[in-house]
């Protein structure tokens, strides 16, 4: 019997973490031919997703895929990300959260974070690397949240971009 990966419980663990403490969890997921999200809210080809329960509806977390509803400029759309394509999951507030390896797409598309390819790492936003995330225009919430609209401090406290960086 092949052994299950980590990855899908430190995905299940995190997400708990970021709710019971009040936080707005978020991935960062590599888009390839598989995942089903709107394409039109991918850049470089990733996205950021919200899959806080005020932002999803029927929100699974398997050990192969994450599945949830939401909307997207009011309209409501099925999502399914393959966890092996999750490279990160956040909590918005704080940053804090884990990065993960991501192999690289066929055909040499991209998609690996360069920095974390090598193992997973605690993550905080404020120190992330430049290229690795997804920068704040490709975030994408549902429940008629905008990250544009968001004015915590305007991107002068963290720069305005996340950056992903491994912290020991």
């Amino acid at each position: 019997m092949q052994e299950i990966p980590t990855k899908p419980y430190l995905l299940r663990a995190l997400y708990e973490w970021c709710t019971d403490n009040g936080y707005t969890p978020h991935v960062a997921v590599r888009v390839d031919s598989q995942t089903r999200v709107p394409r039109q809210f991918v850049h470089n080809d990733e996205i950021v997703l919200n899959i806080s329960f005020e932002a999803t509806s029927q929100l699974q977390m398997g050990n192969e895929w994450i599945e949830f509803s939401a909307r997207f400029s009011g309209k409501a759309h099925k999502i399914e990300v393959q966890v092996a394509n999750v490279l990160a999951i956040y909590a918005r507030e704080n940053g804090q959260g884990m990065a993960f390896p991501v192999e690289s797409a066929v055909g040499g598309a991209g998609g690996a974070v360069p920095e974390l390819a090598d193992r997973p790492g605690e993550v905080r936003s404020s120190e992330l690397a430049e290229d690795a995330a997804p920068s704040p225009a490709s975030e994408v919430s549902d429940a008629g949240h905008d990250p544009s609209s968001d004015d915590d401090d305007g991107g002068s406290k963290g720069g305005g971009k996340g950056h992903l960086k491994i912290v020991k």
